[in-house]
Formats: C-alpha cells, sequence, structure tokens
C-alpha cells in the first residue's frame, strides 16, 4: 500500500516495512517494525523498531537477516540484553513517551501498550507501540495491546492535513480481539486501518482479519487485508 508516496508493506504477523522516498527525507530510508518469520526477499534496512521483547516481535534471527553495519534499532531496556548479540547495529533504549528523530522529516515516538484484564502484557513492563511522523503521514503500530484509556490521545491525528494509518492486533488471547480493534479504530477515525497479530501460527487468523475489516466497514472506516510479501 502506498500513501502521499510513502509506502508500507505486511511482513506477517506484527511486522511491517515501511519505505520512505527520496522526494521526502533526501534519499530513501526503510525502517520495519517487529520482523518475524521474515521472506528472504526483504533486504536491508536503516532503521528496526521493537516494541517489546517477546520471540515473535524480538526475533535475534529475523533482525540478523534485515540489519547491516550501522542499522539503527529503537527498543525498551527488557529487549537491550538480547539486541546486543547482533553486530554492527547501533541500538537506543527508549522509555514510553520517547521521541527520536530519525531525520528532519522521521519522528517515531513510543506510546503506551498493555493489556487491562490478562498479564501477558502488563503495564509495568514499559512496553509500547510507535507513532510514526513522516512528512504528513502518520503511521501508528499499536504494539500488542488491549484497548486502553491512552488511545483516545491519538483521535486528532487524521486532521490538519495528515494522512493516518493505524496497524491494530486483532487476534484476541494476548491482545485486542476483532471487535476490540474495530472499536479502537471507530474511535481514532484513521484514513487507513490495516489488522495484524494473525496468520503466523502464533495466534489469530485470516478470519479475525476479515472480521475486523467488517466492522469497520459498518462505521464507513476504510479498512483494508495487506497481503504478506
Amino acid at each position: 500500500m502506498e500513501i502521499e508516496g510513502v509506502k508500507l508493506d505486511f511482513l506477517g504477523h506484527s511486522g511491517f516495512l515501511i519505505s520512505v522516498p527520496n522526494g521526502v527525507v533526501g534519499r530513501e530510508k526503510r525502517i520495519a517494525i517487529d520482523p518475524y518469520n521474515l521472506s528472504e526477499n526483504i533486504g536491508k534496512v536503516d532503521y528496526i523498531l521493537i516494541t517489546h521483547s517477546h520471540y515473535d516481535h524480538c526475533s535475534i534471527k529475523d533482525i540478523e537477516k534485515i540489519s547491516q553495519k550501522g542499522t539503527g534499532i529503537v527498543v525498551p531496556a527488557d529487549a537491550q540484553s538480547k539486541i546486543t548479540r547482533v553486530e554492527g547495529i547501533e541500538m537506543q533504549v527508549i522509555e514510553v513517551g520517547d521521541e527520536i528523530e530519525f531525520t528532519k522529516n522521521i519522528k517515531v515516538q513510543s506510546v503506551p501498550a498493555y493489556n487491562l484484564n490478562k498479564n501477558f502484557h502488563q503495564k509495568s513492563e514499559g512496553w509500547f507501540g510507535f507513532l510514526l511522523k513522516i512528512g504528513n503521514v502518520v503511521i501508528y503500530h499499536s504494539g500488542d495491546s488491549d484497548k486502553i484509556p491512552e488511545m483516545q490521545k491519538l483521535t486528532g491525528y487524521g486532521k490538519h492535513g495528515n494522512k493516518f494509518i493505524v496497524l491494530l492486533p486483532v487476534s484476541g488471547t494476548y491482545v485486542m480481539t476483532s471487535e476490540e480493534a474495530a472499536e479502537v479504530a471507530i474511535m481514532l477515525k484513521p484514513d487507513v486501518a490495516i489488522p495484524m497479530h494473525y496468520g503466523s501460527g502464533v495466534v489469530g487468523t485470516m478470519e479475525d482479519a476479515l472480521r475486523f475489516v467488517e466492522l469497520c466497514k459498518k462505521e464507513n472506516i476504510d479498512a483494508r487485508i495487506l497481503e504478506r510479501i
């Protein structure tokens, strides 16, 4: 999918690849989020964003597959010891609420992600999702989260000429269900809503993604299932 020149590809599970063209940042930049069980043809990236330390989000073999000397990796504190095994990368350990400027036109902010009524992702862990601001394109990757109160603060990003894309987990069990994710999408009113956290064999099915899309479209939210690359 491409929006305002920014290309978004689905890597499977909760993984995405964002390609930012020359015209936006000077030279092309490639950003991967939570790479897991990657295909062989992804290529190298400039930055990797890790939401938390669970194996299906912080996969060393997949990070090694797409990183190169100088690749920047952004992680929460508890993932630091795993990432130090990867040679040549430049690691930044951040906390919820921190903002990093990759280039003049690419900013990344960490936002809260946690469970409300289950113990897989506790708020005390300090894990997060990401808000990427690329020119006038804003991409929200919720990380592994339930529908939490802090999401309400993101409702303004679809205004003021921005193109707002939200990436939401739909599998249930460890994260939101399709129904809960649709509630978030309806609240945020993005230009496009995309389901994730399904179809990898960990948890979640294509039926969960289809249910999410169906519920969103009933409320006139443009929801799309991206084909995995």
